[in-house]
């Protein structure tokens, strides 16, 4: 169990980079950005051909970067300047992608089991510190002795990189371009009224997206050892269940609150689907089917909770007014029977 949610854990906080993007797009832009199955796989693609081809694997991940900034670039194109639907430039972009990733692989599936990564990297040098001994016999001295984690090097290097990612996203939305950003996500026609180039805001902010979720991708693949085309496929409802998930349990009070409910969402997503994966009656193949049914019940209980809550609030309300009314009816009711007394 111990093992399971470990890796789950270390899968979450990579994934958690692809919602930042997507929380980006759908969140900040109010742009339904389908693009990203596809710049997901481009990320993963890119870093994989330029480490069998010798290239440094973090300037490989670097180039991932970039390749899916310019692909979110291209959709905001499409979008602005082609006067296009914004869902049918996603669509569009996605399916161009395809054919592209399939071109960069030369294949549908890169093995990387055998190549040196950005990761295998980390865990060269983290190995050097002795921390895995101390968090180990920690996991010992409480009785986890049996589910000891390979390495904890990976786990803690990409929770720094997430959480850079975070600060950085944090601080470029209070700028004034990011101001600009989320203005066009409000109100596009308001923002015009200041003179704001709204079509390169969404170009920007769709190019920073896809950065970040072919970073993930990127990232993923050589955590998994292989980069394939079909990799991508359902990232978008991933990355919207982690957003949905994380803006419902920890709330959306500020940006810096937000940012960090979809990382905690991310990882409570990868954890639900391990443990969903144990029942018996599930397996692999029923991963698309567990993640649409927990992106209907992220979207549905908030729903049912502000609808209880209403009526509960309703119901005090007029519990209230009850007890003041008769409150006011045994007072006339005092005054009455004293004036009858006066009387006689």
């Amino acid at each position: 169990m111990f093992t399971a949610i470990f890796g789950s854990f270390e899968s979450g906080i990579i994934y958690a980079i692809m919602a930042l993007g997507v929380y980006l797009s759908f969140r900040i832009l109010d742009f339904p950005d389908l693009t990203v199955d596809g710049s997901f796989v481009t990320g993963a693609a890119i870093s994989a051909v330029l480490i069998i081809s010798g290239v440094n694997p973090f300037l490989a991940t670097a180039c991932a970067l970039v390749v899916g900034f310019l692909a979110g670039c291209l959709t905001g194109i499409i979008h602005t300047f082609g006067k296009i639907n914004a869902l049918l430039s996603g669509i569009l972009m996605m399916i161009a992608l395809y054919s592209i990733n399939l071109r960069i692989m030369g294949r549908s599936n890169i093995p990387l089991l055998n190549q040196e990564t950005a990761l295998t990297k980390v865990q060269e040098v983290w190995e050097k510190t002795g921390i895995d001994t101390f968090l180990n016999n920690m996991l010992v001295a409480v009785g986890l002795g049996d589910y000891l984690p390979k390495t904890w090097g990976i786990l803690i290097f990409m929770f720094v990189i997430t959480f850079a990612i975070k600060f950085l996203t944090d601080a470029f939305l209070k700028t004034e371009v990011g101001l600009a950003l989320r203005a066009t996500g409000d109100n596009k026609r308001m923002i015009r009224s200041f003179s704001a180039n709204t079509n390169m805001t969404i170009i920007l902010g769709l190019g920073l997206s896809n950065a970040m979720v072919a970073f993930s991708g990127a990232i993923i693949a050589q955590q998994g050892g292989f980069a394939d085309v079909g990799m991508g496929i359902g990232m978008i409802i991933i990355g919207l269940a982690s957003v949905i998930i994380g803006e419902a349990l920890f709330g959306t009070k500020s940006i810096a609150r937000t940012t960090f409910a979809v990382i905690g969402g991310s990882i409570i997503y990868r954890i639900v689907v391990s443990m969903a994966l144990r029942v018996d009656f599930l397996n692999p193949g029923d991963m698309k089917l567990i993640t649409a049914t927990i992106v209907i019940i992220a979207l549905v209980m908030p729903k049912m909770l502000d609808s209880y809550r209403e009526k509960k609030r309703k119901s005090l309300r007029k519990a209230a007014a009850q007890l003041h009314a008769s409150s006011i009816a045994l007072e006339r009711k005092g005054e009455a029977n004293a004036g009858l007394n006066s009387d006689s």
